[in-house]
């Protein structure tokens, strides 16, 4: 009896707790979603240290959780007073150039305190309350003295309720690592973002929005408290700030199903609206490329007898994308330097790489020519040279550049750094702003993760910060294991587009036979809808492509900007299946992917209930499996309406796609 009533008094006291943690103080200021579910209340304690709490629906979700930074000379954790409030409501609908969906609406309900501090400095707290979401900033208005020195940020989430988080370590290079899911209490440090799934069943995704003159975050977890960790400089500064200046936003997405984590539009919301005027060169479009050779081991970058950025081989893979409706063809190592990937030269082609006669042939067909200008790391060097390497870009109509930084550690102009400090930052920043004054658009591999920039700047169209296909050509580890695709739109993804580069038909391997794609035909197809990219790589060998036509004619049907998208249903690591419709179109088209063999239900009620519809199913065969038979696809044609709801049998790393024409 000693025991119960022990063990009834701990309850007790941790109950106590918990609702002190998230009772609402009188002296409190407070401000709440538009529908009223999400709550945020800030408070300034006796010793002035701002904290903030959350409830959703009435229950605690973020219990009392620090506010604050620290700089060089003061502890801006303390010591603060509120001196003003002010409120504002805003609710309007924009219209993407590309993404997703082509309107997006922002509504929310925002709260600004001004705190002044013992030491004079002024800082503003800017909250914002979404129906989905709540975000926060910190915002140094103009006032006199030096640059700010930025040596930690003090932003905690601290989590009322159990949760299971996916995460990527914080110092996994370039972001290509496989999320793993780890209670929330024995997770490492781990990078932006991550997604969680509560106690309740809920599901919450955190990440920080317009990043542009800051370093990158990361997370930092004790017991149920998430810290913000900034990605420092090497001397261990983490940011040197003049005001007026406004960190990027920290905020959290929160839904009762992962349907509703995907549709949120916070991320974008929180970002500036577009600052290129005419945006009309701005185009989304497939891409083929001279690419995959090179990591199967059939081709080099650098020149040599299996040199694979050639002209002849240009030639063929710009006939080839005329041929099949492909917009346009990616070569890599077509200039000098791939020797020692050190000495690049982004304005001089090896010998072998005729410009002018491609160009030429490219502007004869109709097909553009994406760039390749990898800098191994010397930002620096590349920063120094962006205006005539985008003039001989623009001059040879070259309009999309994908952009890449293979090295640990960056040469910027600051000296080497982690390409997520504050001085990657600001080099990734200058690349966009510069290529959009000579009309082009940017694929950027090796990046600082996504946080909604492309609204401000849409000519930055996709990134990579992935475990991309390259890694299922030579790692180590045998390729991806099969729940990696199933996991990525539920966490990757939600920060923005991935130059994911789908598309394999040859899962043959002769230099590296351990390793391969653990997957179907039928599920390369589904990645065209599932991974969304407004350029989206076919990455696979034409000859590949011309040996399963019926198949590959998914590939040139299928868009890449969307009107609307619907995650159908899902579960992370396991599932997906995406529905998105066309931009300006009655068309729709589904992906379907799984870890493992399951029969998939697939409600067509996000179809026009008053129409009939075509459509194209491609399957895994009864045969398949993705080890010993991964071509074998079944292909057929129904007629199908919004009351209907098709079944499938997917094989363990299989899927399905299908697409969807209206009947007039």
């Amino acid at each position: 009896m000693r025991i119960m009533k022990k063990a009834l008094f701990g309850i007790i006291v941790l109950l106590t707790a918990l609702l002190t943690s998230c009772a609402r103080n009188t002296d409190n200021v407070s401000v709440s979603s538009p529908d009223g579910a999400i709550e945020l209340s800030l408070a300034v304690s006796k010793d002035g240290v701002p904290t903030y709490r959350v409830t959703r629906s009435g229950h605690c979700l973020i219990g009392s959780s620090q506010l604050g930074m620290r700089l060089s000379n003061t502890d801006l954790g303390s010591g603060f007073k509120l001196n003003e409030i002010h409120r504002d409501s805003v609710e309007q609908t924009w219209e993407t150039v590309w993404g997703e969906e082509r309107l997006i609406q922002d509504k929310h309900n925002a709260l600004t305190a001004r705190l002044r501090h013992d030491s004079g400095i002024m800082m503003d707290i800017e909250f914002r309350v979404f129906d989905d979401g709540f975000a926060f900033r910190y915002v140094f208005p103009e006032q006199g003295g030096d640059s700010l020195v930025i040596t930690d940020e003090l932003t905690e989430f601290n989590f009322a309720c159990r949760a299971d988080v996916w995460s990527i370590p914080w110092r996994t290079e370039y972001y290509e690592a496989l999320w793993t899911r780890t209670p929330l209490n024995a997770t490492d440090t781990a990078c932006s973002p991550v997604t969680l799934e509560l106690a309740d069943g809920a599901y919450a995704f955190i990440h920080e929005a317009a990043l542009t003159n800051y370093p990158a975050q990361n997370f930092v977890f004790n017991d149920s408290c998430v810290s913000t960790w900034l990605t420092p400089l090497q001397n261990g500064v983490k940011a040197y700030v003049a005001t007026p200046f406004a960190t990027p936003w920290r905020f959290m997405a929160i839904a009762d199903d992962l349907s509703g984590l995907c549709a949120s539009r916070i991320m974008l919301n929180l970002n500036e609206p577009c600052k290129i005027s005419d945006t009309s060169w701005i185009k989304p479009m497939k891409f083929i490329g001279i690419w995959w050779g090179m990591h199967l081991g059939s081709m080099t970058w650098h020149m040599g007898p299996k040199h694979g950025a050639t002209t002849d081989n240009m030639l063929r893979y710009l006939d080839f994308a005329a041929q099949n409706g492909i917009e346009a063809v990616l070569a890599e190592g077509w200039n000098v330097g791939w020797e020692d990937w050190k000495h690049f030269d982004f304005t001089t082609p090896y010998p072998d790489w005729d410009m002018e006669r491609i160009v030429a042939h490219a502007d004869s067909l109709g097909v553009k020519i994406v760039g390749h200008n990898e800098t191994g790391g010397n930002a620096a060097s590349y920063e120094a040279q962006l205006d005539s390497i985008y003039k001989y870009h623009q001059r040879n109509g070259i309009g999309v550049i994908k952009t890449g930084y293979v090295s640990p550690i960056i040469t910027t102009v600051d000296g080497p750094q982690y390409n997520r400090s504050q001085a990657g930052v600001r080099h990734y920043r200058k690349v966009i702003e510069t290529a959009a004054k000579y009309h082009i658009c940017i694929d950027n591999h090796e990046p600082v993760m996504p946080t909604g920039l492309q609204r401000t700047w849409p000519n930055l169209m996709t990134q990579e910060g992935v475990r991309g296909q390259e890694w299922n050509a030579w790692a180590k580890d045998g390729g991806s294991p099969e729940s990696h695709i199933c996991t990525l739109p539920f966490t990757r993804l939600l920060a923005g587009p991935v130059d994911y580069t789908p598309g394999v038909f040859n899962f043959d391997n002769p230099v590296n036979p351990q390793t391969r794609v653990h997957s179907t035909i039928a599920a390369q197809l589904a990645l065209f809808v599932i991974m969304y990219s407004p350029l989206q790589m076919a990455c696979d060998l034409p000859e590949n492509y011309m040996r399963h036509p019926d198949e590959f004619q998914f590939v040139r049907d299928v868009p890449c900007d969307w009107e609307r998208s619907v995650l159908v249903d899902g579960s992370i690591g396991e599932y997906v299946c995406m529905a998105r419709q066309k931009r300006g179109a009655d068309d729709w088209y589904v992906g379907a992917v799984t870890a493992d063999r399951r029969n998939i239900r697939i409600p067509l009620d996000f179809l026009d209930e008053q129409a009939a519809y075509s459509a194209t199913v491609y399957r895994d065969a009864d045969n398949a499996d993705w080890l010993t038979n991964p071509c074998a696809t079944g292909i057929e044609e129904l007629t199908v309406s919004s009351a209907d709801t098709l079944s499938f049998n997917l094989v363990k790393g299989g899927g399905c796609a299908v697409k969807f024409v209206k009947i007039k």
